[in-house]
């Protein structure tokens, strides 16, 4: 699948709960979204909601060398009951050289195993997490999310493009979007020791705590 020149394109492996919410929520905020699971059932259902459904099974890597995986912004891999074609579908994507790689875990032994064979994020969520996930990805700004409580949010999100190359004192983010900055990651590194002069740099983290009613905000 060739992506459009202003639209992001996804792949999705497994269309069970999770896989499912996360292609179609992508889908509706408008990226190009690829489909692919063992069942023919679960294929045809989504085909009309998003760019391609294919039934494929992801442990054949002579099937997955066919699907273009370079041309994608990110990989989903949410299938479930087989650990082979999950890992070969990380391989492949990785293989492929696609920037970034999600995989779904059923537990601890799943979770070292994806990570050990370069999966870039890997999640536990259900149906409400994958559709947080989904507009996480099209926003393209939140990297990590924990709930502190009811309220409370903490969230390691990247610099917005109008927020490069200005202070924190000129952007007045707890004026103007409730937000309060805790920490900065540069180069890697995580500090509490922030200069609220120094101009922020496009491939710098923050870390918030914010309340939930404004995370929307956030993520527009």
């Amino acid at each position: 699948m060739k992506r459009k020149e202003d639209k992001k394109s996804y792949a999705v492996f497994g269309l069970g709960e999770f896989g499912r919410s996360v292609a179609v929520e992508l889908a509706a905020a408008g990226a190009e979204v690829m489909v692919l699971d063992k069942d023919e059932e679960q294929i045809s259902d989504i085909a009309d909601k998003v760019t391609l459904a294919m039934q494929i099974d992801a442990s054949e890597m002579h099937a997955l060398e066919t699907l273009g995986l370079s041309n994608m912004d990110g990989v989903i891999v949410a299938m479930t009951g087989c650990l082979d074609a999950c890992i070969m579908a990380i391989l492949a994507a990785k293989e492929a050289g696609v920037p970034f790689v999600i995989a779904k875990s059923q537990n601890a032994t799943q979770t070292t195993i994806f990570q050990r064979i370069g999966a870039d994020k890997i999640v536990t969520p259900e149906h409400d997490g994958g559709i947080r996930l989904a507009r996480n990805i099209i926003a393209g700004n939140f990297l990590d999310f924990f709930e502190l409580s009811n309220r409370l949010r903490m969230v390691e999100m990247a610099i917005k493009k109008e927020w490069a190359g200005k202070s924190l004192k000129q952007l007045s983010l707890r004026k103007r979007h409730k937000i309060n900055v805790i920490a900065i990651r540069q180069d890697g590194e995580l500090t509490t020791d922030i200069d609220p002069d120094a101009p922020l740099r496009e491939e710098d983290t923050i870390l918030i705590i914010v309340d939930k009613k404004y995370i929307q905000e956030l993520l527009t």
